[in-house]
């Protein structure tokens, strides 16, 4: 492989300080949302491209005979509503940014045709040493999420790792011995068996789950993801709509704006460091094993598990999500859940799961939690 000499910007003590200055500053205009509104098929779309088909999202005659009454937004849906939550940061220039996790606290659902705005701000610099990427900062925003007769629907508290690509690539250790594997290559009867999850998923639906009937220690069903494609995680960009993908005059305008954003390609044309999910030279530039997963997909995947575990008449309350490692194409990814508290707190019913996911070497991908409200025989 040909690679492109060149060096990255570093995090220097001068762009934390100003970066540090705009802590608890609410931020004014920024990047559009992919999507203002919660519509029928905004809504399908995202469900759609993290590989979910709960008929709750997708299909308006079941829905209208639940208690809704229509479709509402599954609860990760709220991505496609911010830039910020799903890891648009501001400062440190050219420096690589990682999402890594968010802490999510719902309130109300989202319905059909609510129209969604925000309110962010910073809330903290960390920084931090590494072992992918050497010298880190982890950058905190928080986000309120508001409908359109201003109640708030959600909070989230979403990270990223920025990083120095420079050292990620030329010293990171996290990923050498991936890097030195050959490309893993399925036989039809192992896919085969991984398939078997899919055809078995229970997606628990109009069957009230009741709190009386939950048991602590209980597991849940695995939850299945990929094998990972670059397909795949395009089909994530399509329902959630990336943070920089653009084309022709918006590309050039976004670039223009902002030129750290552009590193040139192969062919010399400034394109942006979100092609590290599609691209699995530029993705080993900068110290991934290749091509990989999005991080607010990752999180995606957690609550789709809680979401067919509790059915329709559940709400999840909060989801808490921590990114290990890069998901990179070829991976499979096997998430499982257990029970491991049942309490009750303000007159509701609630149920906390811890959750990992590992993928086919049984290594650590993603760790997470959630407190879901069901419904009670009482």
């Amino acid at each position: 492989m040909d690679t492109i000499a060149r060096s990255f910007p570093k995090i220097t003590d001068h762009d934390l300080e100003d970066l540090s200055r705009r802590i608890g500053v609410k931020i004014g205009n920024t990047a559009e949302p992919w999507c203002y509104e919660a519509t029928r098929d905004n809504i399908r779309h995202y469900a759609h491209g993290i590989g979910d088909d709960n008929p709750l999202w997708c299909d308006p005659a079941y829905a209208a005979q639940t208690k809704y009454g229509g479709i509402i937004a599954l609860p990760s849906f709220l991505f496609a509503t911010s830039r910020i939550v799903s890891g648009y940061v501001g400062g440190l220039p050219g420096v690589h940014a990682m999402w890594s996790g968010a802490d999510w606290t719902w309130h109300k659902p989202v319905k059909r045709n609510d129209e969604i705005h925000t309110e962010a701000y910073l809330k903290s610099l960390v920084p931090h040493e590494t072992r992918f990427a050497g010298r880190a900062v982890q950058q905190t925003y928080h986000v309120d999420f508001f409908n359109q007769d201003g109640d708030k629907v959600a909070e989230a508290d979403s990270w990223c790792f920025r990083t120095e690509r420079d050292h990620a690539r030329e010293q990171g250790t996290k990923y050498k011995e991936v890097r030195s594997r050959e490309p893993r290559r399925y036989t039809d009867e192992e896919l085969q068996e991984a398939y078997k999850l899919y055809a078995q998923e229970e997606i628990r639906g109009n069957v009230p789950r009741y709190w009386e009937d939950v048991q602590e220690g209980e597991e849940l069903p695995t939850l299945f993801k990929g094998p990972m494609t670059v397909t795949g995680f395009i089909a994530y960009a399509q329902g959630w709509g990336g943070l920089y993908i653009r084309a022709n005059k918006l590309a050039w305008q976004l670039i223009d704006a902002h030129p750290g954003v552009g590193i040139k390609n192969r062919f010399g044309i400034p394109d942006v460091p979100e092609r590290v999910h599609w691209e699995e030279d530029f993705a080993l530039e900068v110290g991934a094993p290749g091509a990989y997963d999005y991080g607010p997909e990752r999180t995606s995947w957690l609550t789709h598990q809680l979401t067919n575990w509790m059915g329709d008449d559940g709400f999840l309350r909060k989801a808490h999500c921590k990114v290990r490692r890069h998901n990179p194409e070829g991976d499979m990814l096997f998430i499982k859940g257990k029970v491991v508290r049942k309490f009750q707190e303000d007159g509701k019913f609630l149920v906390e799961i811890e959750q990992e996911g590992r993928n086919q070497d049984d290594e650590l991908s993603v760790v997470g939690s959630g407190i879901v409200e069901l419904p009670s025989k009482a």
